[in-house]
């Protein structure tokens, strides 16, 4: 792992519901965990949704292991780089030698 490659800083976000002053039950996304990381741009791919051709823009984010980044799943985080929000696709161990993980994302279309 190269730690001078690591030169972005992210925050990874979790969905939580709570509840509003009258009793509402509305998700959020509230920070997680902020870490620096190293940014690897992924190939884009295209994908048909109903009779229309869109675009993705994929990129990895690879971090240094922490114990609370341990056990989380991918459909409950997102990445906040700057004003880009990425959704986490994939959570790669690298090996399960707890040295690093490598979130695999793709940029949220706003």
């Amino acid at each position: 792992m190269n730690i001078a490659a690591m030169r972005c800083r992210i925050t990874v976000q979790k969905n939580e519901t709570v509840t509003d002053r009258i009793g509402n039950h509305v998700n959020t996304w509230t920070d997680f965990y902020t870490c620096w990381a190293t940014p690897v741009q992924g190939g884009g791919t295209e994908k048909q949704e109903a009779g229309t051709t869109n675009s993705t823009d994929a990129i990895d984010f690879t971090v240094r292991y922490a114990k609370c980044l341990e056990g989380l799943d991918s459909t409950k985080i997102r990445i906040r780089m700057g004003d880009a929000i990425y959704n986490v696709t994939a959570i790669d161990p690298m090996g399960f030698k707890k040295t690093s993980l490598k979130f695999k994302c793709e940029r949220v279309k706003r």
